[in-house]
């Protein structure tokens, strides 16, 4: 029997968030069929306005058994009576599992069902949830996370990675692989990737730290300790670190660690070097230590990653 699949949205939702899930369940469909069914549902059904201006069809929310529920995100304040019947709806509706993108998460929180469960919702929204739902384990890094039969997601684009996941836990990751090949997804990231990677790469939410994070990419096979971050950024290392972590959402130690792995990783999979050599001259020193950076990030090992990349 097809899963079937309810993405619920509502007046000022985000359209990548429901447009990104449902897409990838659409092609898990063309490729296996029968495997998924899928359905928009919102409070009234018809014509919901996205925050885009751009409208999408759905069904009314109704008691009937769905496989899976997934809330998209949005402006969730501008359509307080919609998220107040959504809220109790998910109390009601029997479901096999549940899930949410970006901001979607505050609805699962206020229905109650990410009480004692760890959880994630974009980086931007994390200490106003932090502080209302205290309750849930937030862990705002993540790109998604898995609690059982509870699933959450990072902001917009991370809705496509949960939803290959869910495909991958159904059907087995060739289904999934296929469906991340015909998105043209580079490859699935595992939910343990920290959703933190463009900030970084921006230097921050304004910017403040690009020099330095260029600068960073340039030394990486050297020590970067925060002091010599810090006085590179011409900073105390205790404003530094309150600085950059605020700016970025993460901490100094991690961002050089992530701009290792990016690098690495990019040399494991386009390059035949060998992997002492990438672990030197990306600043891990070793090959275990790298492979367990690695294992940490990507869920693999540097050597399958480079032969998945050679297939």
């Amino acid at each position: 029997m097809p899963r079937a699949v309810a993405v619920v949205i509502f007046p000022g939702f985000q359209l990548l968030d429901a447009a990104g899930p449902v897409s990838a369940f659409e092609i898990a469909e063309r490729f296996r069929p029968g495997s998924y069914d899928l359905a928009l549902v919102a409070p009234d059904g018809g014509a919901v306005e996205s925050s885009s201006g751009l409208t999408l069809a759905a069904r009314p929310l109704d008691a009937a058994p769905i496989d899976t529920v997934v809330v998209s995100g949005g402006d969730i304040g501008g359509a307080l009576p919609e998220a107040h019947r959504i809220v109790d709806w998910l109390r009601a509706v029997p479901a096999r599992r549940v899930a949410s993108v970006c901001s979607g998460a505050f609805l699962l929180a206020e229905a109650g069902l990410l009480d004692g469960c760890r959880a994630t919702t974009h980086w931007d929204s994390s200490d106003h949830f932090a502080r209302r739902y205290p309750k849930v384990t937030l862990d705002a890094e993540r790109i998604f996370i898995r609690d059982g039969d509870v699933w959450t997601s990072a902001g917009i684009t991370a809705g496509i990675d949960l939803a290959l996941a869910m495909i991958e836990d159904d059907h087995g990751p060739a289904l999934a692989r296929r469906v991340a090949q015909q998105l043209v997804v580079h490859q699935r990231r595992p939910g343990g990737q920290s959703q933190f990677s463009a900030l970084v790469d921006l230097g921050g939410r304004t910017g403040r730290f690009t020099d330095l994070i260029d600068w960073m990419r340039d030394h990486l096979a050297e020590p970067l300790t925060v002091e010599r971050l810090a006085d590179h950024a011409a900073m105390s290392p205790r404003n530094f670190a309150r600085a950059f972590t605020a700016e970025t959402g993460t901490t100094p130690a991690r961002a050089v660690e992530r701009l290792r792995l990016e690098m690495a990783r990019t040399a494991v999979e386009t390059t035949p070097a060998p992997l002492e050599r990438i672990a030197e001259s990306t600043g891990f020193g070793d090959p275990g230590r790298m492979r367990r950076a690695f294992l940490r990030a990507f869920g693999q090992p540097p050597g399958s990653l480079r032969r998945a990349a050679r297939r």
